[in-house]
């Protein structure tokens, strides 16, 4: 985790929804002031989860005198930059509770929440190291659940909301008339299979006409390389193969490795950590792809956070999936215009194209602004921390 220090006049642009000054110190003095850049990231994850129309926060960096101030021990999670305190308004201007924004909070993987106040207006979220927090503060400090769901008695539809529906493809479907698929009005994306394993032979045998197609019609797209690995090194392979495949091409929506192997789950973790890093290190935003009983026995609470998730959970109308994901692969058997026989169908729950075209990832590229201040410390981030550091034009954060 990188912690970004600033003066204590800095009012840079850190991401879409927040300037370095929210963080500052409300002390008065003119001392720096530090930022996690794990914290921006989840932050910004948060805003998409919750659909919110903005997030303030009432309190992020605290001095160490100024922590003890407010009642905390001049250590905590504040003093480090590791930590802020929120309030989440919809896209009515409504407080979102802090039941809502905790469980939420819980999915992304953020490692300290808590509910502060009585009326649930106000939420603390840290990316602390140690165990996890889980607090409601209007009864201690102390831990009080492993589950905010069931805490608070939620569902995770009280807050997911649909964004865009979109399908999945390879050389299963075959010749694709794309012209049906667009004029059908069903499909606002489509994820297409690149190919499979670790050799140049193994290239889909539609990607190319899928993409120029999907290009020519203004099908946002992303895409998706299936394994076969079982260690590191060959998903790095993998990964390069399926680098050199899209090269020079431009992606709206995730680059996905699919994991579904009985013996590449073996070895869930390394793989798709060695994946989806040669992914982000080549400026593409990374995804993993897998089934539900593998998210929740085969892949580890710091790899799913790390990482954006596609679910695949297939014949029910809700997913009971607690975990985060941005895709939802809710049906193998769609029927489409212009596909012969059955595709599978996709829901997204992120904004996938302003995410990522704001970002300048996935082939995207956009014009450096004269008053965009760059962090000297860009060059030693990795591409998903510089996610959220490198908007170049991006809308005016409402007040």
């Amino acid at each position: 985790m990188t912690i970004q220090t600033y003066p204590n006049n800095d009012n840079s642009q850190l991401s879409p929804h927040f300037h370095a000054s929210e963080f500052a110190c409300p002390c008065g003095k003119a001392h720096t002031f530090q930022i996690a850049d794990l914290l921006i990231i989840k932050l910004e994850q948060l805003y998409d989860t919750l659909n919110c129309n903005k997030i303030i926060i009432t309190s992020g960096y605290r001095c160490p005198e100024h922590d003890k101030i407010v009642g905390g021990t001049g250590k905590g999670q504040h003093t480090m930059g590791m930590a802020v305190d929120v309030i989440c308004y919809n896209c009515n201007k409504e407080i979102i509770s802090s039941k809502l924004v905790s469980c939420a909070a819980q999915d992304i993987g953020f490692t300290g929440i808590a509910n502060i106040d009585a009326q649930y207006d106000k939420t603390h979220l840290d990316v602390r190291t140690s165990d996890k927090w889980y607090g409601n503060e209007i009864y201690g400090t102390h831990t009080i659940t492993d589950d905010f769901y069931h805490y608070y008695n939620l569902q995770g539809e009280d807050f997911m909301k649909e964004i865009a529906y979109g399908i999945d493809v390879s050389y299963a479907q075959g010749k694709i008339d794309w012209e049906k698929v667009k004029t059908s009005g069903k499909v606002e994306f489509a994820i297409l299979r690149a190919g499979y394993g670790r050799e140049y032979t193994q290239v889909d045998e539609q990607f190319a006409r899928n993409y120029s197609e999907c290009k020519r019609l203004g099908i946002p797209i992303g895409v998706y390389w299936y394994s076969y690995a079982t260690t590191a090194a060959e998903a790095k392979r993998e990964a390069q193969v399926c680098l050199d495949t899209i090269q020079g091409k431009q992606f709206e929506y995730p680059i996905a490795f699919d994991i579904e192997e009985k013996d590449s789950l073996q070895n869930a973790d390394a793989l798709c950590k060695a994946f989806c890093d040669a992914i982000e290190a080549s400026g593409y935003y990374a995804a993993i792809y897998t089934f539900k009983s593998a998210l929740e026995y085969h892949l580890s609470d710091s790899i799913k956070s790390r990482y954006d998730i596609f679910l695949s959970h297939i014949g029910v109308s809700k997913t009971n999936y607690t975990g985060a994901y941005g895709l939802w692969q809710y049906s193998w058997t769609g029927n489409i215009s212009g596909i012969d026989g059955d595709v599978d169908l996709d829901c997204a729950y992120r904004d996938y194209p302003k995410i990522i075209q704001q970002a300048e990832l996935n082939g995207f590229q956009q014009t450096n602004s004269t008053d965009e201040t760059t962090n000297s410390n860009d060059e030693k981030e990795t591409p998903l921390e510089q996610i959220l550091q490198h908007v170049k034009s991006i809308d005016e954060k409402l007040s």
